[in-house]
């Protein structure tokens, strides 16, 4: 039997057992992981460790944080040294679920109806990793040898901005591939993504005065310098949103409605109580910018700026305000950073993984960049190029009754199903 003939009746199979594959999905959205609260997903990510031992894959766990492990598999090529690696990355965490969301049923009891599979993390993305393991389970019950290394990262955090798939890159070489697959929400299409960084703006007095101090500080012959914080910070917001006119005017990138570059002035904190003037104020900002720009770039941009907004303050001049930047957990650091990806449409990876779509779905790839944010950024800083590809539609993820497409998902892992292999058969170029 050729390679060929042996691919058709693998890709075949997907379709003859996709009760299997829905089954699998179900079981996944079974495990309850939402983040927050995190820290629940043990039983997730051990199903997921003994999934990939079964196939023959070695198998890296350890806790990100206590109850939240990541589990990494990797299988040996039989030809590692001359032909392309391959990561495929997941995150195991979905979205927080509110008690007074009026879901159809218990959003974890998964329901299958009008060809979709409906429950939490349906779309975002436990759709996305059952296909994939599902690929992977194919690919070795019909024998099918991987030249190319494989591995698989199922990680956490990533709706809390958590550094699992961070960590994942930084751990005994997990950087190392010749190309990456998040398999993360994108209905089906090629994507790179902008980024996001979020930011804690603090302006802070080193006085303290008694609130019947104010009429001191602001009329004339008080003789008393002082301000309140939370007063000066509204200069601070001024000046941020003139920034992100600005940046609206001067910055674009093809696919991206103009503007899409936002500051949001999240969350503000300041005073002690009522009997204080304001003696300091911090202020949460998220910052979106485009695939072409990092976060270190933008957090300069928007020091550079503030500080100059306040140069022209009596006050703040004095007084000026500082800056925290990301995080690596929303919940344990009120930060986050989510590096950008751009795509190249050129790369061998893409037009390899456009193709195989296109053979698989009847349909020309598109190759976009997503509205939202996903782990691949972490993947691309790491050197490794990356797209976002998987099933499931943004008005899905993190909707009450998510749900995914089963002829989406069938498509889908039999398009990857496919790449795997198609890309482990590249040799590398010498």
């Amino acid at each position: 039997m050729t390679v060929t003939k042996k691919m058709e009746d693998v890709l075949r199979q997907v379709d003859e057992r996709q009760d299997e594959l829905i089954e699998l999905v179900q079981t996944l959205i079974k495990f309850e992981t939402p983040a927050p609260p995190a820290r629940n997903t043990n039983e997730a990510q051990a199903f997921v460790a003994d999934f990939l031992k079964d196939q023959g894959f070695s198998i890296d766990r350890w806790d990100v944080y206590p109850g939240d492990p990541n589990v990494v598999g990797f299988l040996n090529g039989t030809d590692s040294k001359n032909y392309k690696s391959l990561i495929i990355n997941g995150h195991m965490d979905v979205a927080e679920v509110s008690e007074d969301e009026n879901w159809e049923k218990d959003p974890f009891t998964p329901i299958v109806r009008d060809g979709a599979i409906i429950g939490r993390g349906a779309a975002d993305m436990k759709g996305g990793m059952a296909g994939a393991l599902f690929a992977i389970q194919l690919l070795r019950e019909n024998g099918v040898e991987l030249p190319g290394d494989l591995t698989l990262q199922s990680v956490i955090g990533e709706e809390v901005g958590e550094a699992g798939t961070l960590q994942a890159c930084k751990r005994n070489g997990g950087a190392e591939a010749d190309f990456a697959v998040v398999v993360d929400t994108s209905d089906l299409h090629i994507q790179g993504q902008g980024g996001v960084i979020t930011g804690w703006i603090t302006i802070k007095s080193d006085k303290t005065f008694h609130d019947a101090m104010r009429r001191k500080m602001i009329h004339a012959g008080g003789k008393v310098v002082g301000a309140s914080a939370i007063e000066k910070m509204m200069k601070v917001m001024e000046g941020l949103q003139e920034l992100e006119r600005h940046w609206a005017v001067t910055k674009s990138y093809p696919g991206y409605p103009a503007g899409t570059n936002t500051i949001n002035p999240a969350v503000i904190e300041g005073g002690r109580h009522a009997a204080f003037i304001a003696d300091e104020c911090r202020l949460w900002i998220t910052v979106h910018f485009y695939p072409n720009e990092t976060h270190e770039q933008v957090a300069k941009e928007v020091e550079a700026h503030i500080l100059n907004v306040a140069k022209g303050d009596i006050w703040l001049k004095d007084n000026p305000p500082t800056f925290t930047w990301g995080g690596t957990s929303m919940i344990e650091e009120r930060g986050e950073i989510f590096p950008s990806l751009e795509v190249d449409p050129d790369h061998e990876g893409v037009q390899l993984l456009a193709g195989v779509h296109e053979r698989v779905s009847g349909e020309r790839a598109t190759i976009d960049v997503s509205p939202t944010v996903t782990d691949g950024g972490w993947l691309g800083d790491a050197g490794i190029p990356t797209v976002i590809y998987g099933p499931g539609d943004l008005n899905n993820a993190h909707a009450v009754n998510e749900q995914v497409s089963i002829e989406q998902l069938v498509y889908y892992t039999k398009t990857l199903l496919q790449f795997i292999c198609e890309w482990s058969n590249t040799r590398k170029k010498t």
